[in-house]
């Protein structure tokens, strides 16, 4: 039986989506605050990507804004700059009451490195630090490339991380069977270093011919928005 998001995020927490590039979690980050959102909760999303120019959060903020998730980005003048630049509206949101609050950090350490510049913010809270894997792609293709990336991002972040998030994709060839593979290997891990295992990721079509009781972890369903410009993103709505 699937175990109840709510068992690890709350109404009022603040969630840090952190992985390495590759892992796709921007699309968590997008499809967990639509999850949260459907689900009653009050929901801001902050594009905290400094480093990669390409695939960031604030691609589908049209497509978030219009389902009432507010979307902290960097100014308009800078929205398309790949230049380290970061919103003091980002402190804000988190010290903000009644809010769940989900930062979509850059990938890797470096990208993690925002982290610590908002330190200040995070004193009095304690925010939900996610890592999210996919086994599919280079440097955590094994259990010791996941610990060794997990040791880089709690260095550079001055935090650590709480919990596993498992995002088994291979983009638009994604199978079942990735998806079991997936969620195996995340079992693996989640009981080599004690993290537990927050959720799981499904493409929403994949999903459709699945049993998700086979799970003991939630699933979240992907509807892809971040695509190359020849296609299109899939409907939040």
């Amino acid at each position: 039986m699937c175990s109840d998001l709510n068992t690890f995020i709350g109404d009022n927490d603040t969630v840090i989506v952190v992985g390495n590039y590759g892992s796709g979690k921007t699309e968590v980050s997008i499809n967990l605050a639509v999850a949260e959102k459907r689900a009653g909760k009050n929901v801001e999303l902050a594009d905290l990507d400094l480093v990669n120019p390409y695939f960031r959060s604030r691609e589908a903020r049209k497509q978030l804004q219009a389902i009432g998730i507010n979307v902290v980005l960097p100014g308009e003048q800078y929205m398309s700059a790949d230049l380290p630049i970061r919103s003091p509206s980002v402190a804000a949101m988190i010290r903000k009451k009644n809010i769940l609050a989900i930062l979509d950090v850059g990938g890797d350490g470096v990208g993690a490195t925002v982290l610590s510049a908002l330190a200040e913010a995070f004193k009095d809270s304690s925010p939900k630090v996610f890592q999210v894997v996919n086994p599919f792609r280079p440097y955590t293709e094994t259990l010791e490339g996941c610990e060794e990336m997990r040791r880089q991002i709690e260095m550079n972040a001055n935090m650590k991380i709480t919990g596993l998030v498992g995002n088994a994709n291979m983009m638009a060839e994604t199978t079942r069977t990735h998806v079991r593979q997936g969620y195996a290997f995340m079992q693996d891990l989640s009981e080599r270093n004690g993290l537990p295992l927050v959720f799981i990721t499904v493409p929403d079509d994949v999903g459709k011919t699945m049993d998700m009781s086979q799970f003991s972890c939630h699933v979240l369903p992907i509807r892809r928005q971040l695509v190359p410009p020849w296609l299109h993103a899939d409907k939040l709505t």
